[in-house]
């Protein structure tokens, strides 16, 4: 509700994603396994044989899914996840990972909490179906761990334009058009809210048990966070608005003085000039 109200009715430039580490107390949890399918006789099937397809993946259902549906098959229990820092070290924690949509201004609009091993790009269409009942963005910013089609097709079909860094996974990297390379420095946004969220509004020191209570705690200072960037948008909006009130404003009285100092200079400079010719 409180997005909505202050930005429901605008349009908004960038939509920046990316998910961060939530590290949690609690015992890593063990979900029941589905049963694994039936082995099948490696090398080429005989002649006259068919085999079952695989299984469809995520994020090819996803598009077709509803956001409820998509949120309920994502997992939410306590594990175990890895990445890459900036160093290049492999970094591991035990617990959740949060899932953020971010806004121009660093407002955070919309939040997934799921378990610490789902990858990024498995929650980019349920984050971009949940920003899209709440704004109206035009570019959705990711990077390389969203590169993915079925990102891109789904960016596309809601009305936006998708700026993705290219993962070399994909084969070659073909550098970013000039005009999307500077579009892209604003998805830095995403890392201004992770670290806002941990350093001064609790993310990065979590007391609770169980997806439910981590995601309300974490709620509670997306809320604070979200309220203050607002605060502090509306005060710099106004400050704007006040500086453009006073630039049409000064040029007018300096332009004003000048006029009136001639005015009033010359029928004192006539009798003067007349004094001075006749003499």
């Amino acid at each position: 509700m409180l997005i909505q109200e202050h930005l429901g009715a605008r349009v908004l430039g960038h939509v920046s994603r990316d998910a961060t580490a939530i590290a949690a107390r609690q015992k890593v949890e063990r979900p029941d396994q589905p049963a694994p399918p039936a082995p099948q006789r490696r090398g080429r099937p005989k002649k006259g044989e068919v085999r079952p397809a695989p299984p469809p993946k995520r994020l090819e259902l996803q598009p077709t899914r509803t956001l409820e549906e998509n949120l309920a098959d994502l997992p939410k229990h306590c594990a175990v996840g890895c990445k890459k820092n900036a160093q290049g070290y492999i970094e591991t924690w035990r617990g959740y990972k949060l899932h953020l949509d971010s806004v121009d201004g660093d407002i955070p609009v919309s939040a997934i909490l799921t378990a610490a091993n789902v990858h990024d790009s498995q929650v980019a269409i349920p984050l971009a179906q949940m920003t899209l009942q709440r704004v109206t963005s035009l570019y959705d910013l990711m990077d390389a761990a969203y590169d993915a089609p079925q990102i891109r097709g789904c960016s596309e079909q809601l009305g936006h334009v998708p700026i993705i860094d290219a993962n070399p996974r994909r084969g070659a990297v073909l550098p970013m058009e000039p005009a999307r390379a500077v579009r892209f420095r604003q998805r830095s946004a995403a890392e201004r809210v992770n670290s806002n969220l941990k350093d001064n509004f609790g993310g990065q020191h979590v007391r609770v048990r169980g997806a439910v209570k981590v995601m309300a705690h974490l709620m509670f200072g997306l809320l604070a966070l979200t309220a203050l960037q607002l605060l502090r948008e509306r005060r710099n909006l106004g400050a704007e608005r006040e500086a453009d009130a006073r630039d049409r404003f000064l040029p007018d009285r300096m332009g004003a003085a000048p006029s009136a100092e001639v005015g009033a200079g010359a029928p004192k400079a006539g009798p003067a000039g007349r004094g001075g010719g006749g003499g």
